[in-house]
């Protein structure tokens, strides 16, 4: 089995917190009508992915910050 994306947790566990807001986790969705059950999965699919892009949009903001007080320290 391949090695999993280094951010694959962190896009479950995103997930799993809009579900919970809304009544369900990843298991108990597929309870759920299956038009229904690909319906919200896919919106936590895409909040997950807004999510996920925060955190990278910061990662190198952080990283442009260093690389600067680096050149100039």
């Amino acid at each position: 089995m391949p090695p999993e994306p280094p951010l694959a947790e962190l896009e479950r566990s995103l997930m799993n917190e809009f579900l919970k807001r809304r009544g369900y986790d990843l298991e108990s969705v597929h309870t759920l009508p299956e038009a229904e059950a690909h319906a919200l999965l896919k919106e936590a699919s895409i909040h997950a992915s807004g999510r996920l892009e925060e955190v990278e949009s910061r990662a190198h903001y952080l990283d442009g910050l260093h690389d600067a007080t680096r050149s100039t320290g």
